[in-house]
């Protein structure tokens, strides 16, 4: 795998410097910048366009989610993690809408940094344990109090298992190592399902088997 270019922004340099030391303790990955405010975040990223941009979700001058929303606006091909101290579902709902490829909470940010990235510069998504587990449960709560979920019974036995391993973060290369099929029929199996469900946007699925996963 070619070295990724890393860039590195979050206000607390105490932190900061403890991601920096995980990150530059593997070979696969080059910290370009570190900063630690919003503005010279995005600045920097126009300038020195990383690979991965890992952001803190709350910076003085311009929040992680300001900073997505210019760097979409300039097209710019910077794949995007978000550290966050906060569960609330609004949150993660638009980490999911700004097609934001890891989201991580800062609890576990030493735990899950690495996977993170290995998942993120291959082309996939993370999303931290501990948020995922809590958007479940906030998901339990509010059922009764929601329209009701599309219907899963439309689904073939294969596809739910292909939505019970996103909902566990397994690759599209992890599920066809597990259903002994190839990449490509898991893709083709991501595209049924989410016209099955009528799901928009290139999260969505993996959004719906994390909220959906006790009914897999």
């Amino acid at each position: 795998m070619n070295i990724q270019k890393i860039l590195v922004a979050d206000d607390h340099p105490i932190f900061r410097q403890g991601l920096i030391r995980t990150i530059e303790s593997h070979s696969s990955f080059n910290i370009i910048a570190e900063v630690n405010d919003g503005m010279e975040a995005f600045n920097k990223i126009k300038e020195l366009k990383p690979d991965i941009a890992i952001l803190d979700i709350s910076m003085p001058k311009m929040s992680g989610f300001e900073i997505v929303k210019k760097i979409r606006n300039l097209n710019l091909d910077v794949k995007i993690i978000i550290l966050t101290m906060y569960s609330d579902e609004e949150f993660f709902n638009q980490a999911i809408d700004l097609d934001v490829k890891g989201y991580i909470s800062k609890e576990s940010a030493g735990e899950d940094l690495i996977t993170a990235l290995e998942r993120v510069s291959n082309g996939n998504s993370y999303i931290s344990p501990l948020l995922s587990d809590y958007v479940i449960k906030l998901d339990r709560e509010r059922r009764s109090l929601v329209k009701a979920k599309p219907s899963l019974k439309n689904l073939t036995p294969t596809e739910r298992q292909i939505l019970k391993y996103l909902a566990e973060n397994k690759t599209s290369k992890q599920i066809a190592e597990k259903l002994f099929i190839s990449f490509k029929t898991v893709e083709n199996h991501r595209a049924n399902i989410r016209d099955k469900l009528n799901l928009k946007g290139l999260n969505s699925l993996l959004k719906f088997a994390i909220e959906n996963k006790s009914r897999l």
